[in-house]
């Protein structure tokens, strides 16, 4: 036999037995699970999720309840009617309506935006 088959075979038999060692499984395993707990590890940011996590369509439209209930209570005291409180509970409804339109097209915005990358 010749020295570079004498090497190739070698070689061939210490790849065998890398394949077959127990080790080098349990490094990857160990590897892949310290990746996922590193990524748990990350802290819940409220603001992250109001950011990124809740769709337009659901936020601006709660924004627009907010403000209409600000009015709501606002209104009353300033204009001394019957009407006031008919007046801006339909303020109200508007800006929830208002508020459905513009989230669904910031929505629409981003599924773009997300698309064209």
């Amino acid at each position: 036999m010749s020295n570079d088959e004498q090497e190739r075979l070698k070689r061939l038999r210490d790849g065998q037995l890398k394949a077959r060692d127990p080790l080098v499984k349990q490094k990857q395993f160990q590897h892949s699970s310290s990746v996922k707990e590193k990524r748990m590890r990350k802290p819940f940011s409220f603001k992250k999720a109001l950011a990124e996590d809740i769709p337009h369509v659901v936020k601006v439209p709660f924004y627009g309840l907010l403000l209409g209930v600000l009015v709501l209570v606002i209104l009353p005291n300033l204009w001394d009617s019957k009407w006031a409180v008919l007046v801006s509970g339909g303020l109200t409804l508007l800006f929830i309506i208002f508020g459905v339109v513009f989230g669904t097209s910031l929505d629409l915005r981003d599924d773009i935006r997300r698309h064209i990358k």
